[in-house]
């Protein structure tokens, strides 16, 4: 498992893909699957930024991990803000115009479809969210 924690600022994201990036290419991971996996990461962590910290000062850690044998990869972000599952909001709506769709959820919902799975816990005070891709 690699470890390294990161501001967590909007304009840290460069940084963070740069450090998956490595990791990844160490994997020989397909780019159709790296560009996902970018998504995925520019949702999570711009969301961790802008709503979970807010104004406030705060970091996110990012754990990597593969499990050789099957090529699952698995990406944990963890941020010590308030409580929030963004598993448990319910997936919007897609046949609703998109003026009639409620604002937000659009995005979580994408990082699922785009996932393998998508798994959340709260400890120790911390939200940690994982994302599971094949690799």
């Amino acid at each position: 498992m690699i470890k390294q924690t990161f501001s967590a600022k909007i304009e840290s994201i460069p940084e963070v893909k740069s450090f998956i990036t490595s990791w990844l290419d160490s994997y020989g991971c397909p780019t159709k699957t790296k560009f996902q996996i970018y998504s995925a990461l520019d949702e999570i962590f711009s969301n961790i930024a802008n709503y979970g910290y807010g104004e406030k000062e705060g970091y996110v850690r990012i754990q990597l991990d593969c499990d050789e044998a099957t090529r699952m990869a698995s990406i944990t972000f963890i941020d010590n803000c308030e409580e929030f599952n963004p598993l448990e909001k319910e997936d919007p709506d897609l046949l609703l115009s998109e003026d009639d769709r409620p604002i937000g959820g659009l995005g979580i919902f994408l990082v699922k479809q785009m996932m393998d799975n998508v798994t959340y816990q709260r400890i120790n005070n911390c939200n940690i969210l994982t994302i599971f891709k094949q690799i």
